[in-house]
């Protein structure tokens, strides 16, 4: 009996696997298939029951009553059908879907390219001519929560897209000018950089209702002018700046985006390079040091320094300066508490804020120390010199 190929199936195939399935249909079967493409006859088999599963998963296998395929992003967790006893039809179907996260991730990565291929493309520039290629400035920015809405009655400061927009404009800056004169610079945007991620202000996995300054695009636009502002000023005192942008609890396709859309704006500027990795561990190294990134989320901090090591064997073996930055952790109920650990052979930080906390954190008792921090990286001796800033040397309320 010929192979007749179900059109319904096209969209769950690549131009590759259909073309396989276009080729028994067309040949009659799937050996003559195989003689005239010069592959063996088993790859058919294993290509239709690829495509029949993907299909299946987002809702499409007719030989099974399953006709309605579920929207992209979504994919099917299970069916339930109830069939007429006498004549064996379908008379009603329960279709229970789930969010479909790789996808949902690829549709928000197609998203961004597509909205930054329109944004105007910065032209190189020239950077500072004398600059020491032995030290290195590192501005990690801990969860500053561009939209978070804080009421002074409430939290002890107020906080606003105005306030965020400000407070990292100025402590960033402050800290690039007094940084010495340093070839090389990461700027480091450890996570939870936006408070919500979408146009309901809850949190993306367990959508707890959260204060807000409710205006998503404004919220979108205001942090990605804040972090262009912070790598302009950069490029002014440094040869090159690279840019990390972790995935934080609160933005996990925000910050998708936002890496995209820096690295589309500066593809034309080679002093400044984006890491577009999706993944939630990033690291760099510099002579001796080497230092991983973590929003903080998931991950105890005692764990760590092993997956640094399982991640990055060889740049373990050869650095002996080894470091974790973290956000996240930036409710501490006690003023004097720690915000670093030294384990066996990796000392792992949480970097505080310059945000406020909210009315929940607040009434939870929760007291943050805010500040700013560069870090000085020398690449023979780690970490030699560190520089803090706190909004009240600017007038907000710390």
């Amino acid at each position: 009996m010929a192979f007749k190929l179900d059109e319904g199936l096209r969209p769950y195939a690549t131009d590759a696997q259909w073309a396989k399935l276009k080729a028994v249909e067309e040949h009659g079967s799937e050996r003559k298939a195989a003689e005239i493409l010069g592959i063996h006859k088993k790859a058919f088999s294993v290509t239709k029951a690829t495509v029949l599963k993907k299909a299946a998963i987002h809702g499409y296998a007719p030989d099974f009553d399953m006709v309605h395929p579920v929207p992209d992003g979504y994919r099917v967790r299970g069916v339930s059908t109830l069939y007429d006893m006498q004549t064996g039809a379908a008379k009603v179907q329960w279709v229970k879907t789930r969010e479909d996260s790789e996808r949902q991730e690829a549709i928000i990565r197609e998203m961004a390219e597509a909205m930054a291929e329109t944004l105007p493309r910065v032209k190189p520039t020239a950077g500072p001519k004398q600059a020491s290629a032995d030290l290195m400035a590192c501005y990690p920015v801990g969860d500053h929560h561009f939209g978070q809405l804080s009421w002074d009655k409430e939290t002890g400061a107020d906080y606003d897209l105005d306030i965020a927009e400000r407070l990292l404009t100025v402590c960033s800056q402050h800290l690039i000018e007094t940084a010495p004169s340093c070839k090389q610079a990461t700027i480091a945007l450890l996570g939870d950089l936006v408070h919500y991620d979408g146009f309901e202000s809850v949190t993306p996995t367990n959508r707890n209702q959260l204060d807000s300054d409710t205006r998503f695009p404004k919220m979108v636009r205001v942090a990605i002018r804040s972090v262009r502002r912070m790598i302009e000023s950069a490029l002014r005192r440094h040869q090159t700046v690279r840019v990390i942008i972790e995935i934080g609890n609160h933005d996990l396709a925000t910050s998708i985006c936002l890496m995209e859309c820096l690295a589309n704006v500066y593809e034309n500027e080679p002093r400044v390079t984006v890491d577009t990795s999706p993944m939630h561990f990033h690291y760099f190294d510099f002579g001796k040091c080497l230092v991983g990134m973590h929003h903080g989320h998931g991950v105890k901090m005692q764990a760590l320094p092993l997956i640094m090591a399982t991640d990055r064997p060889a740049e373990w073996g050869r650095t002996k300066y080894r470091y974790w930055w973290t956000g996240h952790i930036h409710h501490s109920k006690t003023q004097a508490a720690t915000s670093a650990q030294d384990f066996s052979g990796c000392t792992v930080e949480s970097f505080r804020v310059l945000c406020p906390p909210d009315a929940w954190a607040a009434q939870k008792g929760y007291r943050p120390i805010r500040d700013q921090k560069a870090i000085i990286l020398h690449r023979e001796f780690g970490e030699v010199a560190r520089h803090t800033v706190s909004p009240a040397m600017f007038g907000a309320a710390a």
